[in-house]
């Protein structure tokens, strides 16, 4: 902006100037003599003398030269021209609001001899020589990435980064104890007092099965025998209960105290045959007919069963 000023960079200004290049992502010119401006009228080429990372701006309100920088790259003989102090200002363009003088952004600078300004608003992107960043030392940044590994910021220092450090490895060796006291326990012999052979353990179960086993075949042997005797069972039957006995012995018991005992069914003896009555005969008695319904016997099954 073409003017006398005066202007005034404030903290306010430089924050809005900063906030307009913060997404901006062609870099501030820096030319020579403010060509930009008069390379209409000239005709002359725009050459660089170097760019600015709009996105590096920052604003220093204290110091010898308070004012807004940022990050230079010079460009061709540039740098030797300002370190020979042939080329000594800067001298920046921008827009300003005409009531307070107060610039509202940058659109880009020169370099001159002959500066329209000299307040710290010149100082801007530094007013003298601003060497070109120096790259990054390789120590640095392996430090950082060290840094970033235990969790510690870039700039934590150097008695900070040593105690983490330390705390690390003092988790680390204590981690590797707990490990180690893991594995002596385990390829430690156990105790007897406490812990059982897995082959007694095995042998003290299968003993225990047969034993089971034994045990129930006695009760529905008992059971079979009660419930023929009691009426509650014939003999045809003897094999179906002996068989769900072996498979569930509650079951059984439920069966033969639940059935009912069919009086006829006490006095059938010598193979089924009633006591008194004539072999070959195939007329059934009432008691014989009332055993068919209760059991859901035919008289032929029944008489068959009967001489078998």
């Amino acid at each position: 902006m073409a003017g006398a000023g005066p202007w005034r960079l404030t903290p306010e200004s430089a924050a809005r100037v900063i906030a307009a290049n913060r997404s901006r992502a062609a870099d501030i010119l820096i030319d020579f003599e403010h060509q930009t401006l008069l390379s209409e009228q000239n005709g002359q080429r725009v050459l660089a003398a170097g760019w600015v990372d709009p996105r590096s701006l920052e604003y220093r309100p204290t110091g010898e030269e308070p004012g807004l920088y940022g990050r230079v790259k010079w460009v061709g003989d540039t740098a030797q021209l300002l370190e020979a102090d042939l080329i000594r200002y800067i001298s920046p363009v921008f827009p300003a609001d005409p009531q307070t003088g107060e610039p509202l952004d940058l659109y880009h600078a020169a370099l001159t001899n002959f500066p329209a300004i000299d307040e710290p608003i010149s100082a801007a992107l530094s007013a003298r020589y601003c060497a070109p960043t120096p790259p990054e030392d390789p120590q640095m940044d392996l430090l950082k990435k060290l840094l970033a590994a235990i969790g510690l910021p870039d700039a934590t220092s150097e008695a900070d980064a040593l105690a983490g450090v330390a705390a690390l490895k003092a988790k680390a060796d204590a981690a590797e104890a707990q490990i180690a006291a893991l594995k002596a326990g385990s390829a430690a012999q156990p105790d007897p007092a406490k812990y059982v052979p897995i082959e007694t353990m095995k042998g003290m179960q299968d003993q225990i099965v047969a034993l089971s086993a034994r045990i129930n075949d006695d009760e529905a042997a008992r059971l079979i025998e009660g419930a023929i005797a009691d009426g509650k069972l014939t003999e045809p039957q003897r094999a179906w209960a002996e068989g769900l006995g072996k498979k569930d012995i509650a079951a059984l018991r439920a069966y033969v105290s639940s059935a009912p005992a069919i009086a006829a069914l006490k006095g059938m003896q010598t193979q089924g045959k009633e006591m008194g009555k004539p072999a070959g005969t195939t007329q059934l008695t009432e008691s014989e007919l009332a055993v068919c319904k209760a059991m859901g016997l035919s008289a032929d099954e029944f008489i068959k069963n009967k001489e078998a």
